[in-house]
């Protein structure tokens, strides 16, 4: 009879070490990355890290109403209305839909180029056409 409680060959259910050091690596170029955009927007940078405060944030900077944070807690609607916001979000540093397609499949290269590149806030995206 096989002993299955001393079985450690099968790790597929946890991360290696890699995976979880790639991952915090990660999340602090993105975190980084949106400091830095929300100083641009003359916005707090300690703001991203503060959750749901930052979407607040994020939200004022590119022009749309407080109360989208409850919007936010609806499935699906969260989905549609995050897309929205990336969009605008680089609608707001002059970038096209492009852009919001980076930030969306490759957000640890797309919010780092944004904020520490050489786009400019240009003022809220929801006001503008």
């Amino acid at each position: 009879m096989y002993d299955y409680s001393t079985d450690t060959t099968n790790s597929s259910s946890s991360m290696s070490g890699g995976q979880v050091i790639g991952s915090l690596i990660a999340a602090a170029i993105i975190l980084a990355g949106m400091w830095k955009i929300f100083t641009k927007a003359k916005q707090p940078g300690w703001a991203v890290i503060i959750p749901i405060y930052n979407t607040y944030i994020l939200l004022k900077i590119i022009g749309r109403p407080w109360w989208w944070l409850l919007l936010l807690l609806i499935p699906i609607v969260n989905i549609v209305l995050g897309i929205m916001m990336y969009h605008e979000l680089a609608k707001s540093f002059g970038k096209g839909v492009g852009y919001t397609l980076l930030l969306l499949l490759l957000p640890f290269i797309g919010f780092p180029v944004l904020g520490f590149g050489s786009a400019q806030y240009q003022g809220p995206a929801a006001g503008r056409a």
